[in-house]
């Protein structure tokens, strides 16, 4: 009977290994992932978002503002328009077309959020992997100005960091002219701005998987067998640090939009006419009794975009949670 049993375990097992390949973090990731139909309803409408923002300024049949205007443009006639077949989402006190304006605002907010968070990666890395393995003077040092600017109130700082990069401290970013393809000084400004307060979680978070990840067996093997410092942390810990970095990453997008947008309306965003979300709230505030359409276009845009990237965000990060892990 034994025997028996030894040799049913024993095919099992090789049944197992010779039909079930073995499938890494990543591969489990995206498994769970597509599992979870919010997150890919998401994804699909991040799609369709990301589509129409550069369809909108390319093809004239969906700009809707006419093949030789932009969305500035002004016809006092046409103000405070219903939406019609004209004007999908009506006009402005000034006559502009709202659709036009909308979708403008969301290229914007699509900058800010991802440019936003391509610096805030770069330092939050560099800070996190510094602290976390560059000893203990330094690491204390570090801490200390991470929870000095933690401490800071973010809206606050990030209106301090506009004034003083406006254009009369700083005229080199000051200037309406782009100084790289597509980001204006003014939205380089902003994008600025708020990576510098934006930082502290992902420098946290870094240090935190490093010192966890340093004291594991394979990183001590790695070390053992003679691999350098910079290869056992750029092959060995910095890739497993990636997975809840993407998910922070994912969820500071609506974060910085959010921020755009409250910098907008409270006045110290993006300068007219340019049609960032959180400016077209503020105009269309004034005239929500004239025409809801200027307020409603806007807020439904942000609310939008934030509910997708944190929809996304959630969902990668239940992907990418070890304990889900089959």
């Amino acid at each position: 009977m034994a025997a028996t049993t030894q040799t049913a375990t024993i095919a099992t097992v090789d049944d197992y290994f010779a039909g079930r390949k073995y499938r890494g973090l990543w591969s489990q990731a995206w498994t769970r992932l597509i599992r979870n139909r919010l997150a890919v309803a998401a994804a699909f409408v991040m799609a369709l978002i990301v589509s129409m923002a550069v369809l909108t300024a390319g093809v004239p049949a969906i700009e809707r503002y006419g093949w030789n205007e932009r969305p500035d443009q002004l016809t006092i006639e046409n103000a405070h328009a219903a939406p019609s077949s004209e004007h999908w989402l009506g006009t402005d006190a000034v006559g502009r077309d709202m659709w036009s304006r909308v979708w403008e605002g969301t290229r914007i907010s699509l900058r800010i959020g991802i440019g936003t968070q391509i610096i805030v990666l770069t330092i939050g890395m560099a800070v996190g992997a510094a602290a976390a393995l560059g000893g203990r003077f330094s690491d204390g040092i570090l801490m200390r100005f991470t929870d000095l600017t933690y401490a800071f109130p973010d809206l606050l700082a990030i209106i301090l960091l506009r004034a003083v990069m406006s254009e009369r401290a700083w005229p080199v970013l000051g200037s309406g002219d782009p100084q790289i393809p597509g980001f204006p000084g003014p939205l380089i400004q902003v994008i600025l701005a708020i990576s510098l307060v934006s930082w502290v979680l992902t420098a946290r978070l870094v240090r935190g998987q490093m010192l966890a990840l340093r004291e594991t067996d394979y990183v001590t093997a790695a070390r053992a067998l003679g691999a350098s410092s910079p290869r056992v942390v750029l092959n060995h810990m910095l890739p497993n640090t990636l997975g809840p970095v993407i998910v922070v990453a994912t969820i500071g997008i609506p974060v910085a939009i959010f921020a755009e947008a409250v910098l907008g309306f409270i006045g110290f965003g993006l300068p007219p006419p340019t049609a960032s979300l959180g400016t077209l709230v503020n105009n269309g505030f004034d005239f929500f009794r004239v025409n809801r359409w200027e307020i409603l276009a806007p807020a439904i845009a942000i609310a939008i975009l934030m509910l997708t990237f944190t929809f996304l965000g959630d969902g990668l990060r239940d992907a990418l949670d070890p304990r889900t892990r089959e």
